[in-house]
């Protein structure tokens, strides 16, 4: 039986985690494997997960917070090392049916693709579509956008369809991707590390389809948010080391213009304060800086 390893960051997620390891429960596709991976928590995360009802599930607990994609890597490492056939990235802000793990796998062999993602929806409200799929943006440089973004569902998102891109927030990942590209880029630590994995394996030619039929609640920023001081800073950093990494220096000096102008711009208009914009700034200037 295809075996699955679930990889979940934790930090902090005491919250969420109660509904994210109900969800788990009674998954009609039991062959799979949990691997928390905590980064330091200093709330009640580690009693939750340790207290679970179910022997698939092995707990990294680190002393020090490793970011997301050093977590999934920790995750991805382990599950790979077990002999997992494949690896299922995913979220713990989130809810799903018990359905989930089996159609995303049938969603691999169905469409001989090596990714299957979900239709996410916003956890409230519910019928409030997230993301169903996405594609990369060229006028930006391959910033990850969704399909759907904030509409609600009527029925506009029902084919499935090969896709360019789709947040790692519930992604299935045959083994053999890993093999080719290798883990997540730990210099990201959190944002952005997924549009970087998820552009990788677009260039090495890898298939990822969007399964509709296949659903799932996000609850969206509940972890951490995405306009507080850390997220200002780390969105443009990680914005500015993805586009040094992947294109040359002409499209690196045309996005550095087009993003200190939206910084610019979103001060003029009190979107952001001074510090925010300052903020955005430095976090763009380190990310070029990056090696």
């Amino acid at each position: 039986m295809h075996k699955v390893g679930i990889v979940t960051v934790t930090f902090n997620s005491a919250n969420v985690l109660p509904d994210f390891l109900k969800s788990l429960e009674g998954q009609d596709h039991p062959s799979f494997h949990l691997y928390a991976i905590d980064n330091a928590s200093s709330d009640d995360t580690i009693s939750i997960l340790k207290s679970w009802q179910m022997p698939q599930l092995t707990i990294v607990a680190n002393d020090f917070n490793a970011g997301v994609a050093g977590g999934n890597n920790q995750g991805i490492t382990a599950a790979l090392a077990d002999g997992c056939d494949s690896i299922l990235l995913l979220n713990n802000d989130v809810v799903f049916g018990l359905d989930l793990i089996r159609l995303l796998i049938a969603g691999l062999s169905d469409y001989a693709c090596n990714m299957a993602v979900p239709l996410i929806y916003y956890y409230d409200p519910p019928k409030k579509i997230w993301c169903a799929g996405g594609t990369f943006q060229a006028r930006y440089a391959a910033r990850g956008i969704h399909y759907g973004e904030d509409e609600f569902d009527r029925g506009q998102f029902e084919q499935s369809r090969l896709i360019e891109y789709s947040p790692t927030c519930c992604t299935l990942i045959k083994r053999e991707v890993f093999d080719v590209i290798g883990l997540m880029d730990e210099r990201y630590f959190v944002y952005v590390d997924d549009n970087d994995f998820m552009y990788r394996a677009f260039k090495a030619g890898f298939k990822t389809f969007y399964l509709p039929h296949v659903k799932l609640w996000h609850k969206v920023n509940s972890l951490t948010g995405t306009d507080s001081p850390f997220a200002q800073r780390y969105l443009s950093r990680n914005r500015a080391l993805f586009i040094r990494k992947h294109f040359g220096w002409w499209t690196v000096m045309r996005m550095t213009l087009i993003y200190r102008a939206i910084y610019c711009y979103r001060l003029l208009i009190g979107k952001d304060n001074f510090a925010a914009f300052e903020r955005r700034q430095a976090g763009w200037t380190e990310g070029l800086g990056i090696r």
